[in-house]
């Protein structure tokens, strides 16, 4: 049932000053001269826009020095859905902004929800946008001058809160050249969580500039949970389709 349990998370997790000058930013060489508002600007307009994205994943799951990997259909209808799919609908999932729903075929179970469970197992509270921004890229938190604060260190851009939560820590890396989200790291030392997303590569589908491979680190006290996420076959603004209906007799569980 563990082992079951823990496919199904996998694809669910699939389920993170002053300007003078107003023109737009450009990747290229890389400049480490931008302000923090030229900074968030330029991300800014990096942002992937697409309709509807498909592609093949590969996903690997790694907790308590055990590892599954799978390859799985990724479907997403941005700010809408997203779906995934295991070869022969074994496993099945929908995220929504009002709800997150999979079904297991291999122990006759179905979860249909909201998203406190993902928040406790990543240490961060969660919401679809949250989930869809980590997925595609995007900072987890919406970006301002008015109270982030950029530095430079080891080659990139570090952005920060202006002041950090006493008890919560909030840092995020960008690529000087493509000014990307190259790291987010979202740290709770008192209750001994810490989320860590990395965006190892990036690719670029019919310009628009997409996460190739992300790893998460997710820990909380001394258990580590591992997601490796590499996406292949990157297909945009087709009409997709997401069906998702959970099977007669099938037992609802709590997570």
């Amino acid at each position: 049932m563990r082992k079951h349990l823990y496919f199904s998370l996998s694809l669910v997790f699939l389920l993170l000053f002053n300007c003078k000058s107003s023109k737009t930013i450009k990747p290229g060489e890389a400049n480490y001269k931008l302000s923090t508002k030229q900074l968030i600007k330029a991300n800014k307009a990096q942002e992937a826009d697409f309709r509807t994205l498909q592609s093949k994943l590969k996903i690997g799951f790694t907790q308590g020095g055990k590892t599954q990997a799978y390859t799985l259909t990724f479907r997403a209808k941005k700010d809408e859905v997203l779906w995934i799919n295991a070869p022969f609908s074994v496993v099945r999932a929908m995220v929504t902004p009002e709800k997150v729903s999979f079904y297991n075929k291999l122990d006759n179970t179905y979860f249909d929800g909201d998203y406190e469970y993902l928040s406790d197992l990543l240490g961060t509270e969660l919401d679809f946008q949250k989930v869809q921004n980590l997925l595609f890229g995007e900072a987890i938190f919406d970006l301002n001058s008015d109270t982030y604060n950029a530095s430079v260190a080891d080659g990139a851009y570090v952005v920060s809160p202006k002041e950090q939560r006493a008890l919560f820590e909030i840092f995020f890396l960008m690529s000087p050249k493509t000014f990307k989200v190259t790291s987010q790291q979202v740290s709770q030392p008192s209750e001994h969580r810490h989320l860590q997303v990395d965006y190892t590569a990036y690719h670029l589908v019919e310009a628009q500039r997409l996460p190739e491979r992300i790893k998460v680190i997710a820990v909380e006290a001394n258990e580590e949970t591992i997601v490796d996420l590499e996406f292949r076959n990157v297909t945009l603004n087709e009409d997709f389709r997401f069906p998702f209906k959970i099977p007669s007799g099938f037992k609802k569980i709590k997570l």
